[in-house]
């Protein structure tokens, strides 16, 4: 797995008349270096076209491509990896089907981070940090009590994510977060692009 700064996750109810490649290469443009898609609401063959062009967009520009959830559309589009969170196949199901590919794990507590670890996973998702919109099924914030408290304890690659925005990225930062996602603050902006490096600009400490 190649080492990432800013995880763009794709939200298409953010952008209404905004074509979703347009909008992702935009992030791509600006620095994104993970593109996950996840879609929700679209049944099986749109979600599958959507992952074909995605991959075609990120292979392009030598990005690392990620499916939520739909194992098999990832397997048939040869992503780069999958997403699972709590209530989706254990790891070590989803081990089995996808090989070597990225396996990351959403988590909202330490244990579960331990655990995701301990069974192989990549890398894990840490969150949400802040309340968000961004899924309907969403869990109570973490806070950045527990950034701080992944920091200390897990050795895999974690991004935090969940409500993150520029107004208080600096909090994420000062917890120890060095990886983020965003998904609204991206994709709904009117320059996904110019987002994008301003996020990296903090993260590296310039912004």
């Amino acid at each position: 797995m190649k080492d990432f700064r800013l995880y763009a996750i794709t939200g298409e109810q953010f952008h209404p008349g905004r074509e979703l490649l347009e909008v992702m290469e935009e992030a791509i443009k600006g620095g994104a270096d993970i593109i996950q898609l996840r879609d929700k609401t679209s049944g099986r063959e749109e979600v599958l076209q959507k992952a074909l062009a995605l991959r075609e967009l990120t292979r392009k520009y030598g990005v690392t491509f990620i499916v939520n959830d739909y194992i098999d559309i990832a397997l048939e589009v040869d992503a780069d990896g999958i997403h699972l969170g709590q209530g989706d196949l254990p790891l070590a199901e989803a081990r089995k089907l996808v090989g070597d590919k990225i396996i990351g794990i959403s988590t909202h507590a330490i244990g579960e981070a331990l655990l995701a670890e301990e069974q192989g996973a990549d890398y894990i998702g840490v969150g949400p940090v802040f309340p968000t919109k961004t899924k309907v099924d969403v869990v109570d914030p973490v806070t950045v009590a527990y950034v701080r408290e992944v920091v200390e304890r897990i050795r895999i690659p974690f991004v935090a994510i969940g409500g993150i925005k520029l107004s208080n990225i600096d909090e994420v930062i000062a917890a120890g977060a060095t990886r983020i996602c965003a998904v609204s603050e991206i994709v709904g902006s009117r320059d996904p692009a110019a987002i994008c490096r301003s996020f990296l600009s903090k993260l590296e400490g310039r912004g």
